[in-house]
């Protein structure tokens, strides 16, 4: 029997186990169907930096002195000083998966190669059958955390496209090869993600390349500081207390906080555009279309596109396709059997508490937790790594029913709601 169960075992539920690492009477189990821990592996560009500072890893918000910090990590490696002189707070996207793999390998509380059939509750405990290779085994806990994390959102216009000529941007270095054996290569989507693939295929100076978006411009990520008081715990305080279609509306609203593209990578691609235009691979940038249809030809495909502004369509063709269309939340079969008893909202959500637990009948005594499925519920900051340390230290507090982390109290010097 164990205290809390997570499953999926991403940065999240990862700082979980770190965390509850250090709490001696609190017995902890993280399961994972992957192999070992990987993170974002398909868009591991070498010089790809984090959007965040180093202190939002698992631990420093809630605990800076913790022994699995990022700070931890570079003296343990030999890497302070370098560091220090870098004078950075921002580590490259492979810096960060590899601290995050040496938190993994210090705690033995994650269970690689353990894939989660079926939850059900007995009343007083919440029971697992997990498949491990040929065999089944059966876990208990008293609680439960859910975090498995997103998958590929691909659009139905592109969804019928042969796989060999299409792919997901998650994807994009597992194909760079085939890619870059094509004559023309189409980006749809401009988020972070499509900016990279697009900029890496003009630095490799080989197919011709489109990049494609509905939005009126390649839209920069909205990183002033103020702005980023939104992705704290005091905004979220506020956000959560809002009612459901107040807080679809600003959802929509707020997408540059955090669907937007550094303006780094933006600028880096204007200078390899600029000197790109003397060469013979054209490149084309065409902002304001989405993709209504798109068909397979013989030797081509060819996407049918909306123009916005005119309403109009016009053909568009090329030899493959990359969607950096987003992610969306897993499905969640495993846990069937308590969708009668989990509340939900007028869109068909999940209702969350402030705590992260999901509101459910009295039938469900044990308390199960969401990490990073609480867009609709906690706004902007949700998926923002910042909000990890935070999160899990709330479900520890709440789990335990004593404050094992305190948590901040002020954390922005905007007010949000009505004074008084």
């Amino acid at each position: 029997m164990y205290d809390v169960i997570a499953v999926g075992c991403g940065p999240f539920n990862l700082g979980l186990a770190a965390l509850a690492s250090e709490v001696d009477d609190l017995s902890v189990a993280v399961l994972d169907s992957r192999p070992e821990f990987t993170w974002h592996r398909g868009l591991m560009f070498s010089d790809a930096m984090l959007q965040v500072s180093f202190l939002a890893d698992l631990v420093s918000l809630v605990e800076p002195a913790h022994h699995l910090s990022f700070l931890s990590f570079l003296r343990a490696n030999d890497r302070l000083y370098q560091f220090y002189v870098r004078e950075k707070f921002h580590p490259t996207r492979r810096e960060y998966e590899t601290y995050l793999r040496w938190c993994a390998a210090q705690l033995d509380s994650l269970h690689f190669g353990h894939h989660v059939r079926d939850v059900v509750w007995d009343g007083s405990a919440f029971l697992l059958t997990v498949e491990r290779g040929e065999a089944v085994e059966h876990f208990e806990a008293r609680h439960l955390v859910v975090g498995v994390g997103t998958e590929p959102a691909v659009p139905a216009a592109l969804a019928g496209l042969p796989a060999e000529r299409f792919l997901h941007s998650g994807d994009y270095l597992y194909r760079r090869d085939d890619l870059l054996r094509a004559g023309h290569v189409t980006v749809v989507g401009s988020g972070q993600s499509g900016a990279e693939c697009f900029l890496d295929l003009l630095r490799a100076e080989g197919p011709a390349v489109s990049w494609l978006t509905r939005t009126g411009a390649f839209t920069p990520l909205d990183y002033s500081k103020l702005v980023l008081e939104m992705t704290t715990p005091s905004y979220v305080d506020y956000f959560h207390a809002l009612d459901e279609p107040v807080r679809d509306q600003l959802v929509k609203d707020q997408w540059r906080h955090y669907k937007g593209i550094s303006s780094e990578t933006l600028e880096e691609i204007h200078d390899v555009l600029y000197a790109r235009d003397l060469s013979v691979s054209p490149a084309e940038l065409q902002v304001g279309v989405g993709v209504v249809s798109a068909v397979a030809r013989a030797d081509r495909l060819e996407l049918t596109l909306l123009h916005a502004d005119s309403g109009k369509t016009f053909q568009h063709t090329t030899d493959a396709v990359v969607a950096a269309t987003g992610y969306r939340n897993r499905p969640l079969p495993f846990l069937e059997s308590l969708q009668p008893q989990i509340e939900h909202d007028a869109s068909g959500r999940w209702v969350i508490n402030r705590d992260h637990s999901v509101s459910a009948t009295n039938g469900l005594a044990g308390r199960l937790f969401v990490a990073n499925a609480d867009l609709h519920s906690h706004g902007v900051a949700a998926p923002d790594l910042g909000l990890g340390a935070i999160r899990n230290a709330t479900i520890l507090n709440t789990i335990t029913a004593r404050e094992l982390f305190p948590l901040p109290k002020s954390t922005t010097f905007t007010k949000f709601a009505i004074p008084g």
